[in-house]
Formats: C-alpha cells, structure tokens, sequence
C-alpha cells in the first residue's frame, strides 16, 4: 500500500511558517512606523513649509525580537531632507538597531527671476517672484523671500523664471575703504563711539578693519550707515 506524500505540501507550510516568524508581526511593524514619524514630525517641525513625511517598508526578511522601547535617530552625516534613512535602535529587553528609508517632502514657496537679468546689476523687489514647490527637490541655499534679494547683484547673468540662490548674490557694502567711518563698542552697562576709516570694503556682516586717529588697526563687523561693530 503506498503512503500518501504529504511532505512536499509540508515543506511548503514549514517554509511559510518560518517566513512568519522571521518578519516582525504586523504591530510590531506599524510601532516602528509610527516611532518613526513622530520622531520626525518633532525634528521638521521648524522646516518653512507644510511637511509631508513618508516611511518607507522594512526589509519583511528583517528579524526582530520583541522590544519595549525604541529609540529613533538621524545617522551620522543624514538630513532630513528629501530621501534619507533613519536608524532604530531597541533599547530592551533585546538589542538591535534597523534602517528604515523615508521621504521628506516640504512644500512652501521659493524665489524665481520675473526676467533675464545682467550680472552687478541691483535685484528690485519686481525682478522677483514666489513660486510654490517641494523645496528638497531645489538646488541648496534657495531663497524663499523676496527681500532676501532685493538690493543685492548677480555673480553672473540669470534667465527669466529660474531659482534665486544666496550663493548666486554679492551684497552691497555698507563699508567701503577709505570711508571715514564710527566704531562702535558696546556692553553691560556701556557703549564707547570713535572715529576711523576704512581700510576695506565689506558687507552688512562681514569683517571690517579700520585705523583710528591713534594709529591703531581695529577690526569688527561692518553695519549698515558706516558703522563697525567693535568687540568690547
């Protein structure tokens, strides 16, 4: 009498059973999803525009033992930004640490061209418009305010409708050299005023030197009206 063959059928239902038990439960996944997002949801938060946040699947052949408490982060050198990868760690009663992929999407408005404009000539507020997008998808330093460009002159030419980027932009100077010029030292309790001039240019920010009546060099940071700001 032949014996049915049942053991092909049941390699089969083993080999199912042992996908089962290597693939973390379907709670266990949605967890780690949701540990995941409001991970990011608090580090986007201060991002300029309406965050959308998607989070990719793990690995179903990933094998993870039971964990009560996650703990996510961001891996060294990772943004949150566009298409990045964020790290889970089990902090017990097991030990380990996934990678999952997410998608970071912000939505807001950014700054484009209205025209064609020649390079060294002053930006006005009309040369600029707003457009709306996914900002992860634009080159870095896009600006996304008008008067961030108002004022300021193109390294070189620029076409109509094209991005407006800071690293594109040379600011006016608001210290030129051979300027006479104030320096300014203020404290807890007191300011001081002196006179100098300018031993070279520099923008609203950068570092301006100058030479008192005395003789002495003096440096510090260059503010609109000819004013440098001189560390106390």
């Amino acid at each position: 009498m032949t014996r049915p063959r049942i053991f092909p059928a049941l390699g089969a239902l083993l080999g199912l059973a042992s996908l089962f038990l290597a693939s973390p439960p379907a709670s266990a996944r949605e967890l780690l999803t949701a540990t995941i997002e409001q991970y990011l949801q608090a580090q986007t938060r201060g991002l300029p525009g309406k965050v959308d946040i998607s989070v990719g699947q793990l690995d179903p052949r990933t094998q993870l033992a039971p964990c009560s408490a996650h703990e996510p982060f961001t891996p060294p050198g990772g943004r949150l930004w566009g298409k990045a990868t964020i790290g889970v760690r089990c902090l017990g009663p097991a030990s380990w640490t996934v990678y999952v992929p997410v998608q970071i999407r912000v939505t807001g408005s950014y700054v484009v061209t209205t025209r064609a404009i020649n390079p060294g000539q002053p930006l006005e507020f009309g040369d600029l418009a707003l457009r709306s997008g996914d900002l992860t998808t634009l080159p870095t330093g896009v600006l996304t305010d008008r008067e961030q460009g108002v004022g300021k002159t193109l390294k070189s030419g620029l076409g109509g409708g094209q991005p407006l980027r800071s690293d594109m932009l040379i600011a006016p100077f608001v210290v030129q050299q051979g300027q006479d010029v104030r320096l300014v030292s203020k404290g807890p309790g007191f300011a001081v005023s002196n006179e100098g001039k300018a031993l070279n240019n520099a923008a609203e920010g950068q570092v301006a030197r100058a030479r008192t009546a005395s003789g002495q060099t003096v440096s510090g940071i260059a503010r609109a009206g000819g004013i440098i700001e001189i560390a106390p």
